[in-house]
């Protein structure tokens, strides 16, 4: 009951904080005023007057978004100790950037809450999307899958289809998910996020921050669904189309620490995450791990040039856990 209590004080919190950020600026990444949010205050100021809502997540300042020893050529970077609530290192961690499909965490989120994985699903439509990315093409309409194979194939293969799928499935219609996003989003404190679809597809106004990510990576690593489908390699998805036949599409994970293309330093062990990679977020990546002392860590490398340059972003910040 205590816990329930201090969420239902976090909720009204932030609820009164979104109220008074809305109208702020007509330019989603203006920030006038847009450190209002909890967050965003005084370190001391947090850990006294509203301990209580603080008391589990890392927490720092404005002053703090950024160590002035910690160079980068990202477009924002951050490591978290979330065993001890410790930033480790913060680059632009505030700065509103796109985050591709890192996106499909809150869609994660939700079907986690709000859905049953056994749940069959026949596509009454053929999910048509607005630009190239990864989709399941022989998932059309009349076809019956899974929740849990269309979550998998979300998470696993980056699959944008599938995004909408569990959209439709969870609401009723994307734009109705989507509301669900933003809601849950400023629930979780996460005030200077904003999501105009379920898979991260850029859209101008579809944006958030590394600490907002962090936010929502955090609640959705409470899951342990989330955890084993992120921390896997391949996956064979199995389905039935409209003929009644069955199709297998088997798929590897765009997390090249789990594909050993890129090597996980000594000391690391890697849970997963999530990639996302567009034109104008360029490549994106959040991971889970732990180190040898026990010690859990989230890390956040957002708009690195390409993909060497995230992974050697995100190594860089990996092996500062083992010190």
């Amino acid at each position: 009951m205590k816990q329930n209590k201090i969420y239902l004080v976090i909720s009204a919190f932030l609820m009164t904080v979104c109220i008074c950020l809305s109208g702020c600026s007509q330019d989603p990444f203006a920030f006038s005023d847009s450190y209002d949010s909890y967050y965003a205050k005084e370190m001391k100021e947090e850990r006294t007057e509203i301990s209580g809502m603080a008391a589990d997540l890392a927490v720092l300042s404005k002053a703090e978004e950024s160590d002035p020893n910690f160079q980068s050529t990202d477009y924002a970077d951050l490591l978290i100790n979330d065993s001890t609530n410790e930033v480790v290192e913060s680059y632009r961690c505030f700065e509103q950037v796109y985050p591709a499909s890192i996106t499909k965490i809150m869609t994660a989120l939700l079907t986690l809450e709000k859905g049953n994985f056994n749940d069959e699903i026949t596509l009454d439509h053929d999910i048509v999307m607005a630009e190239d990315g990864a989709v399941i093409s022989t998932l059309t309409k009349g076809a019956t899958v899974t929740v849990d194979q269309v979550f998998h194939t979300m998470m696993i293969k980056s699959a944008n289809d599938c995004t909408v799928i569990l959209a439709e499935y969870i609401a009723g219609s994307e734009d109705a998910f989507v509301d669900m996003m933003n809601k849950k989003a400023k629930e979780l404190g996460a005030t200077h996020t904003h999501f105009d679809n379920s898979n991260g597809l850029h859209v101008d106004t579809h944006y958030t921050t590394a600490y907002d990510l962090y936010l929502i990576f955090k609640e959705a690593v409470k899951y342990d669904t989330f955890v084993d489908t992120v921390s896997m390699k391949d996956y064979t998805m199995t389905y039935v189309n409209k003929a009644g036949q069955e199709v297998q599409e088997y798929m590897q994970s765009t997390n090249y620490y789990l594909l050993n293309e890129y090597p996980v330093p000594e000391g690391v062990v890697m849970y997963g995450g999530k990639t996302g990679t567009t034109s104008v977020a360029k490549s994106c990546l959040i991971l889970m791990t732990e180190n040898t002392k026990g010690e859990r860590y989230f890390s956040v490398v957002l708009g690195a040039e390409d993909k060497p340059a995230l992974y050697h972003s995100m190594t860089r910040l990996l092996e500062k856990t083992t010190n």
